[in-house]
């Protein structure tokens, strides 16, 4: 099996959904709904990460991670909440959080956040990346798709490292906003430039190649991987 996590979360149709949604990822699910629950739990147990939400009964989900923190704790905590304050964001991360996440959320960029969490505290991200016949390489921000150099902008390679990263997942155009672009107070969306670079992107990575890599999920987002799997 996978990463054991530990969702702190007291709507119980929430809970049941993100249990079901992330065994079939693989993972360990436990769940508690209050937030003293939680706190006894983690002194019991050593999950791999926690999903914990803000506003819980008992304590919550700040007192539950400062009080970890305090105890020496450093199991990656991924917050959820429907605070989406600039102030709430750097108080959710002062008090220990390792990332943030704002209701309603899609569930690929819950798996997205999970895995970065997951290999953030495996180690250090490997600096060669590959799928299919495309490598990547971090340190020297050089592509080569069938050992053939593809020259890339700055903005294209820090894409397709971001797909790269999430191989198999699909990532909405507000993941990319937020992670690639690292716009989130924009007024107008950023839909249509992230659709010109992705279109860019696929030119220069599938151009004629028989084997497809980067593909549109329609009214959902982008997707990396070989044909036919997913």
């Amino acid at each position: 099996m996978g990463a054991n996590i530990l969702i702190v979360e007291d709507e119980e149709p929430l809970t049941t959904l993100l249990r079901y949604n992330l065994e079939a990822e693989g993972y360990e699910v436990d769940a508690v709904a209050r937030g003293d629950d939680a706190d006894t739990r983690l002194k019991e147990t050593a999950p791999d990460l926690v999903v914990l939400d803000w506003m819980l009964p008992g304590r919550s989900g700040i007192e539950i991670l400062k009080t970890l923190r305090a105890r020496g704790g450093k199991t990656p905590v991924l917050l959820l909440t429907a605070r989406d304050a600039v102030e709430d964001r750097v108080l959710g991360l002062e008090s220990g959080a390792d990332d943030y996440l704002v209701k309603p959320f899609a569930f690929a960029e819950l798996i997205a956040r999970i895995r970065s969490l997951l290999r953030r505290t495996a180690g250090a991200e490997p600096l060669k990346k590959t799928v299919a016949d495309l490598a990547l390489d971090l340190e020297t921000r050089r592509v080569w798709r069938a050992n053939q150099p593809i020259e890339l902008t700055p903005r294209e390679f820090d894409l397709l490292a971001y797909l790269l990263r999430q191989t198999g997942q699909v990532v909405t155009r507000e993941m990319l906003a937020r992670d690639v672009w690292h716009e989130t107070n924009r007024i107008t969306p950023l839909d249509n430039v992230i659709d010109v670079h992705v279109a860019h992107l696929r030119r220069k990575v599938d151009g004629a190649c028989a084997l497809k890599l980067i593909h549109t999920v329609r009214g959902v987002g982008f997707v990396l991987r070989e044909e036919g799997q997913g």
